[in-house]
């Protein structure tokens, strides 16, 4: 008897969780910027400049010509190490030798 139970508030909690879930706010795509310098090494989204072609080619961390779609008004603020920041233009710092 405690199965159906135990089934029906497993089914609830699992509804309940995904409800939870998919009422999270979503960034719209119109409300992403292209953030360069931002990126880890093979994580850029595309455009990593010369010698690479698009989403995954960046080699090196915070390469400053590979941009991440970020959400607008977040890439110039983004804590990144040393003295680096998200530029919404290409940079000349930590490219590929």
């Amino acid at each position: 008897m405690n199965r159906p139970l135990n089934s029906l508030a497993l089914a609830a909690s699992l509804s309940a969780a995904l409800g939870a879930a998919s009422a999270a706010p979503a960034v719209a795509q119109d409300d992403m910027v292209k953030c360069y310098g931002v990126s880890l090494a093979g994580e850029n989204d595309c455009a990593a400049g010369p010698g690479t072609t698009c989403a995954g080619t960046s080699t090196v961390d915070y390469q400053g010509n590979a941009w991440t779609l970020v959400p607008s008004g977040t890439c110039e603020t983004m804590d990144l190490p040393g003295d680096r920041m998200g530029s919404l233009e290409a940079l000349d710092r930590d490219l590929p030798a």
